[in-house]
């Protein structure tokens, strides 16, 4: 299967070696609303409707921590030695 990603030397990557890359390196933080972070963390309750909140996601989409603000996010990727990434 050739999804278009190159892994210089050895080929395409397949779609499951696509969706592991940077698992453990890499995390980039999403900003998102109340509503959407509560679906993304279901074990957080008393979120009140429309607040602005950032989540630091791993590189493959798992959440990993829901803060108030992006500083907050990206220093907890930087306490557990993440490198962060922009996604557009």
């Amino acid at each position: 299967m050739n999804n278009g990603f190159e892994n210089p030397g050895l080929g395409p990557l397949t779609a499951d070696q696509f969706a592991h890359l940077g698992e453990g390196a890499i995390a980039y933080v999403r900003p998102m609303k109340s509503e959407e972070a509560q679906a993304l963390f279901p074990q957080i309750e008393g979120l009140e409707p429309g607040m602005q909140l950032f989540a630091l996601l791993g590189a493959n989409g798992d959440p990993i921590v829901l803060a108030d603000s992006k500083d907050a996010a990206v220093a907890n990727a930087w306490e557990h030695k993440l490198a962060t990434v922009s996604v557009h």
